[in-house]
């Protein structure tokens, strides 16, 4: 495994972590507490040492799950959960960004997590008028100086949410998250850019394309009802599948795993810290680590054009 630091946190990251919208639920499956078990288990022992979760990822699911799995080494772990939606049903949210209910949210994933203190708390794809809050920043604040928080970061909604990039020193905020991939590339043109000259931390989710990216997916799947995926409109899924095959033909190198070599492509970029993919098992955890080894610099392939 590799590690960077997180922008001017100064946190050595993995450049490969957990991410778990999974364990919530919505990703056609659900979960064991011995199967988090495992799978956290096992990114340990590869090195991975961030985890990526959200308060919506179920009722406090995810991060119930995280909490027990690792409260015996916390220690050891990065801990990145998020603010802002409150988890009603399968794919049903609404917004909550009062400082009242976001401080009950902390407390919550606090007490879910088994924790007295969050690594990164993120601000969680609000709009700019929610974002604009003096007093939550305030109140997020006066959260850190009381040690429930280490760092405040932003996961932006837009990939082109530049405002709220701007304004992450403002807020006292040190990390962003955003949606990057080989299939997105729009942060490369004024987020990363902002997150450089700031020294944020850089936290590349949805790395693999909500899986397209992994190479398993031919264009007219059909992804069940109880999938996040269902929702996607089926003409850009199929366009999006036929650009993956292209890909793949023209620029993965023979003999690599198409989605290690599509979260190395992500982290060839200077601007990111650490991808952080989903994984549904001990073998995919196992699988995305290995990106790290391709992803470094005295790697013989060129990643990127």
């Amino acid at each position: 495994m590799k590690y960077r630091r997180l922008g001017k946190t100064g946190l050595k990251v993995s450049v490969v972590g957990v991410g778990t919208w999974q364990f919530g639920g919505e990703w056609g499956r659900t979960y064991t507490q011995p199967e988090v078990d495992q799978i956290l288990g096992k990114a340990k022992e590869l090195g991975i040492n961030l985890i990526d979760t959200a308060e919506c990822y179920g009722d406090h699911l995810s991060e119930s799950f995280i909490g027990k799995a690792i409260q015996h080494d916390r220690q050891d772990w990065i801990v990145a959960t998020k603010f802002g939606h409150k988890f009603h049903g399968h794919l049903n949210r609404t917004d909550h960004w009062s400082p009242q209910e976001v401080l009950k949210q902390l407390e919550n994933s606090l007490r879910a997590l088994r924790t007295d203190y969050i690594d990164i708390y993120q601000f969680h794809s609000g709009s700019n008028e929610m974002f604009d809050q003096d007093e939550l920043w305030t109140l997020l604040d006066k959260q850190v100086q009381a040690g429930k928080i280490r760092h405040l970061g932003i996961s932006i909604g837009s990939n082109d949410n530049l405002y709220q990039t701007e304004a992450s020193t403002r807020v006292n905020s040190e990390v962003i998250q955003v949606v990057y991939n080989r299939l997105d590339r729009v942060p490369e043109e004024r987020v990363f850019p902002s997150c450089q000259k700031q020294d944020l931390g850089v936290l590349a989710r949805v790395p693999l394309a909500s899986g397209y990216l992994s190479g398993n997916y031919k264009p007219g799947v059909e992804f069940t009802e109880n999938d996040v995926r269902h929702r996607h409109e089926r003409a850009d899924l199929d366009k999006k599948l036929q650009l993956v095959e292209e890909i793949k033909r023209t620029e993965v190198p023979e003999g690599v795993n198409m989605a290690q070599w599509a979260l190395a492509w992500c982290l060839k970029h200077p601007a990111v810290t650490s991808v952080i993919p989903g994984c549904k098992d001990v073998a995919q955890t196992e699988a995305n680590a290995k990106a790290a080894e391709l992803a470094s610099e005295d790697h013989p392939q060129a990643w990127r054009d």
